[in-house]
Formats: C-alpha cells, sequence, structure tokens
C-alpha cells in the first residue's frame, strides 16, 4: 500500500522503516528531513538507521496527494508539567487536509486526548475516513515492539477502514483488537495510567518497607507470583517514571479520576528518592563531587529529553555540587546542563564522593567501582556487589 507517514521524531521514524520493510511503498514527510535523506535518524534506536533506507523523506506536501493511508505520527510537545499542546498537532495535521486524496485513511497515532479523532473529523467537514491506532513503542526496543507486538489496537468507524488496516497490518502477522475509533484512543491513556499506577504502587510499598525493614523485592516477587497479577507486572521498586508519555497520559485522566492525580503527587514525590540518600550520605552537598553513571532517558537511546538523571544534575548543582557523568551514547551536552562529561565510568568516578546509576547501561555492571564508595542505585542495577555503601529502593538502611 502507499503509505505516507506525517511526523519523523521517534514514532514516524520507526513507523515509516517498519512499514517499508514489511513491504508497503512508504514516504516520510516532515518539514526538515535532510538528516534522514543522509540515512540519520532523530535519535538512536538500534536497527533504525538500517530500517529508514527504503523509506522516501520529502518536505513536499504534494507527496501526500498518492498515499492511500496518511499517518499521522507527529510527538505531541509537554511542558515542564506534563501539559500537552494538542493544538499544536492539530494544526499540523490541518495543514494536509488539500493535499489528501478523499479516499485516503488518515490513521492517527499521535498521543493526543480522547476525542481527539472526532475533533479532526469535525475540522475537516468529515471529507476523509480516520482511524486510530495507537503507538506501543518503548525507546531502545521500538522496533521490536512494533514489529513483534503481542497484538495491535485499532479502532475504526466502518468496514472499509477496517479492510485498509487489516491490509496494512497484514504483513506483521498479529492480532488485531479492533475497536471503535473512541476506544482505541482510550486504550492508549488507560494503559499509561495503569503502568504508571504500578510504577508508584510498588514505590509506594518499598518506601513502607525501607521503615520497616522489609525488602520490597521479595515483597515483588511474591506479588508477580500470583496469578492474578502474573510475572510481568510493571512491579519492580526503583526509579520513579519519567518522560512525557506515562505523565501525559495520567495527565489527560486525572481530572476525571482523583486515583491517577493521586499517583502523579505519589510519583513526583518519590523523584527526590535519591536526592534524599545523598543528603543522608553526606550531610551536604556543597563542594562535593557526584557521579552520575548515564545520562539519557533510558539505555538504548541517546535522548536526553525528559531524563530524570539531567533533573537530577540540574538540582545538584543548585545545592553546590560538582557533577562528573559518562554515558556511552553522549558525546556533548546542552549548554544548560551542568555536568562535566568523561569519556569512561572510571573517569567519573576520580575524586567523587558518592556515585548515582542514573541510566542502566549493561557495560556499568562490570566498571569498577572503589570499595567502601556510597553508591545510589534506585533499581538495585549493581545488587550483589560488596564493600560498597549501596542504596537502593525498598531495602531498608
Amino acid at each position: 500500500m502507499k503509505i505516507c507517514v506525517c511526523g519523523l521524531w521517534h514514532l514516524g521514524t520507526v513507523l515509516a522503516g517498519c512499514l517499508a520493510a514489511a513491504g508497503h511503498d512508504v514516504t516520510g514527510f516532515d518539514q526538515n528531513v535532510d538528516g534522514l535523506r543522509r540515512g540519520e535518524p532523530p535519535l538512536q534506536e538500534p536497527g533504525l538507521a538500517e530500517l529508514i533506507r527504503a523509506v522516501r523523506f520529502t518536505s513536499d506536501r504534494e507527496a501526500l496527494r498518492p498515499a492511500e493511508v496518511v499517518w499521522i505520527a507527529w510527538d505531541t510537545p509537554v511542558d515542564d508539567d506534563d501539559r500537552p499542546d494538542v493544538d499544536a498537532v492539530f494544526a499540523r495535521v490541518e495543514s494536509l487536509f488539500d493535499f489528501i486524496d478523499e479516499q485516503a485513511l488518515v490513521v492517527v497515532s499521535s498521543q493526543l486526548p480522547v476525542g481527539s479523532v472526532r475533533r479532526l473529523e469535525e475540522s475537516c467537514s468529515h471529507r476523509f475516513r480516520f482511524a486510530c491506532a495507537p503507538e506501543n513503542l518503548r525507546l531502545g526496543n521500538a522496533i521490536e515492539s512494533f514489529t513483534n507486538a503481542s497484538r495491535m489496537v485499532a479502532g475504526v468507524r466502518d468496514d472499509t477502514a477496517r479492510a485498509v488496516m487489516s491490509a496494512v497490518f497484514a504483513p506483521f502477522g498479529v492480532p488485531v483488537e479492533w475497536m471503535s475509533v473512541e476506544s482505541a484512543e482510550m486504550t492508549k491513556h488507560a494503559l499509561n495510567a495503569f503502568l504508571a499506577t504500578s510504577i508508584a504502587f510498588i514505590n509506594e510499598i518499598a518506601a513502607v518497607c525501607e521503615e520497616t525493614g522489609a525488602d520490597a523485592r521479595d515483597v515483588a516477587r511474591a506479588l508477580k507470583s500470583d496469578p492474578r497479577i502474573g510475572p510481568r507486572a510493571y512491579l519492580s521498586p526503583g526509579a520513579p517514571f519519567s518522560g512525557g508519555t506515562l505523565a501525559r497520559d495520567v495527565g489527560f485522566l486525572a481530572a476525571r479520576a482523583p486515583l491517577l492525580a493521586a499517583v502523579k503527587t505519589s510519583n513526583d514525590r518519590h523523584k527526590n528518592w535519591a536526592r534524599a540518600k545523598l543528603l543522608d550520605a553526606l550531610g551536604t552537598l556543597r563542594g562535593k563531587t557526584i557521579a552520575l553513571w548515564g545520562l539519557t532517558y533510558k539505555p538504548g537511546t541517546d535522548t536526553l529529553r525528559r531524563s530524570g538523571a539531567v533533573d537530577l544534575a540540574r538540582w545538584l548543582a543548585s545545592e553546590g555540587a560538582r557533577v562528573q557523568a559518562h554515558d556511552p551514547a553522549v558525546s556533548r551536552i546542552p549548554d544548560d546542563v551542568p555536568v562535566a562529561l568523561c569519556s569512561a565510568p572510571a573517569d567519573a568516578l576520580r575524586d567523587a564522593d558518592a556515585l548515582v546509576v542514573a541510566t542502566e547501561w549493561p557495560d556499568y555492571r562490570a566498571a569498577a567501582i572503589p570499595p567502601g564508595m556510597i553508591v545510589i542505585d534506585p533499581n538495585d542495577f549493581l545488587g550483589g556487589r560488596e564493600g560498597l555503601r549501596h542504596y537502593s529502593v525498598g531495602h531498608a538502611t
């Protein structure tokens, strides 16, 4: 099928590459595609540079006219309080209406509030069919999570739209959960809200464990052994959720669902865990040197956007600490991130008073740490090492 993917940051670039690899005729549209034409994805994602070679990239809206499917994949910007700028996405989509064939199906995957597709239908006076395919990608494992998904979710209005989406998904050979457009939009909110609630829940349990001498990892293991919960549940004591994705959906629902407003409050409070442990261990941070292992949002990507490690670095600097950081995917630091970037994990530890394991890159498991070092390791990534003053979420200290 002829597919034009509009919006080429992480979601759109992965979609375009995976759809092209599956045999579809794919064009990628966005305002600036120079890097993509050179084969350079907008951020690091394993395997993505190879996939996008089969995609034509353009900034000319005329390229939309032959498309049978126009796939909306623009990222929804959020501010520092996780409030989304949905109007920015609507403006971009509406600017395309005059270039879309009236027989085309417009598929929305951008993360927008439930009801957004209906708003777009009304905006174009119902000239086009619309569908919703909520994204299911995970940074660092995005290609696998799309091409080998456990299922696809698709919201459609009629059998014609369903037939088109069936043809799009057919090469992937995975089951499709068919539903109304609004149900598909809501499914994305509900899924992220459930994951966010699970993370906040186990971290609340972990806080009680720290006070009482219980081990939160033992508790989580027992919970996952219960068939009503299951072994893949999001119940791992550790860092709070960060990034805009979970917080954005919690924010969408919080005004109508008081439980989810409490999830955000709980998660925001838990962001202080590493700070509190550093203050407990060192007394003061002024004049101290703190090593950070990892700066990116998560391992497997090079994005610093919405990174909890970057937020921590800024706070440490505000407290008068010097921050020395290493990250294997970061070669340059923005001017507003107050860290000294080191070329090796050992260099970040030089003269450091404490180490924070902020992003769990596999190489750090084998990296040497001086005996007696204070190690703040929220997820217990380095668990089992002897001779360290080791702090992790859910362990009594």
